[in-house]
């Protein structure tokens, strides 16, 4: 079964940062296999939800690494 999901312009995905260190943001996957975003701040790696292809850019969602 195919994603309906259509992927993220990739305008858009150059200027999400992460709100909590500001570093850039990439795309990755998590432990269960369900899309995120990771930060790639060494002092302080984030990773961020993506649900139905919307990243979830809250703190108070996010998973340290």
């Amino acid at each position: 079964m195919s994603d309906p999901t259509p992927p993220m312009d990739p305008w858009v995905r150059s200027v999400l940062r992460c709100p909590v260190t500001g570093a850039e943001l990439v795309d990755a996957v998590g432990p269960e296999g369900a899309p995120e975003l990771r930060s790639t701040d060494p002092e302080r790696p984030l990773a961020y939800p993506v649900r139905d292809g919307i990243p979830v850019l809250l703190e108070t969602e996010a998973r340290a690494l």
